[in-house]
């Protein structure tokens, strides 16, 4: 199987930006014995902004644009320096990839995108993308990474992209005000109704909520590749979904 997951600020820090060791360590864990198993993983990550906030003891999210990049820069390295020594640990090799809106626009960026993971993935790479927020303007910029991950498993021809975030998954109404929300198992048509259940960010180190994961569904579904919600807080949850147990909402693309 070809499986990209996708990994949020929540799910990888602490509302400080500080990085949650036990969290990564987990997943990072996973990924490797997933991939032992023969299957292609693709992880792509948030967090470069919210970790370069931990990194610079800054108390809030920049506001300004050059201030978010530069939080970027060093939170990238950061993150990857992490990714490599975790990955290690378990002799995986991780590459870097780093994403702007060319790969959707330029027919030559998406070709040449499309070969090079097929050449990480044939030397058992276990690829890394994230936007690449220290240069992204307004005209190449994705914007947030569950689109970003859609793209990336569209373009591919993954399997099944699963979003690891701070909620369970796609709800009736939001189980945050409402307590009987209730959670919804599958997916198989994005109605109107649906799409409405979408608004706002999530936590406030991310760019990401449930508006974002469904445009992100209505790409995956409409290039045949299944989409996952479940919640990020126990990384052990992808072996279920390996498994063929079905945690969070599946949204169906009929591969």
């Amino acid at each position: 199987m070809k499986i990209v997951v996708k990994v949020g600020t929540s799910t990888l820090a602490y509302p400080t930006g500080h990085i949650n060791i036990r969290r990564v360590e987990s997943l990072c864990k996973v990924l490797a014995d997933i991939a032992n198993a023969g299957n292609d993983v693709i992880l792509v990550t948030s967090g470069a902004i919210g970790m370069g906030m931990g990194k610079l003891s800054l108390s809030k999210r920049p506001d300004d644009i050059a201030s978010k990049q530069a939080a970027a820069a060093v939170g990238q390295c950061e993150l990857m320096y992490i990714y490599d020594k975790l990955f290690g640990e378990y002799n995986r090799i991780v590459a870097q990839i780093l994403l702007t809106g060319n790969i959707v626009h330029d027919a030559e960026s998406l070709s040449n995108f499309r070969a090079m993971m097929a050449r990480l993935l044939e030397m058992h790479v276990i690829p890394i993308i994230n936007e690449n927020d220290s240069v992204a303007t307004a005209e190449i910029k994705i914007g947030d990474n569950d689109t970003l991950s859609a793209i990336v498993a569209q373009s591919i021809g993954a399997d099944l992209l699963v979003l690891m975030s701070d909620i369970d998954g796609l709800y009736t109404a939001d189980p945050r005000r409402d307590p009987n929300a209730k959670l919804i198992s599958e997916v198989r048509e994005l109605t109107p109704d649906i799409l409405a259940l979408g608004e706002g960010a999530g936590s406030s180190l991310g760019t990401g909520g449930m508006q974002t994961k469904l445009h992100a569904a209505q790409i995956c579904m409409g290039a045949g590749c299944d989409m996952r919600i479940v919640n990020g807080s126990e990384p052990t949850i992808l072996y279920g979904i390996m498994d063929g147990e079905a945690p969070g909402t599946l949204f169906v693309g009929g591969k």
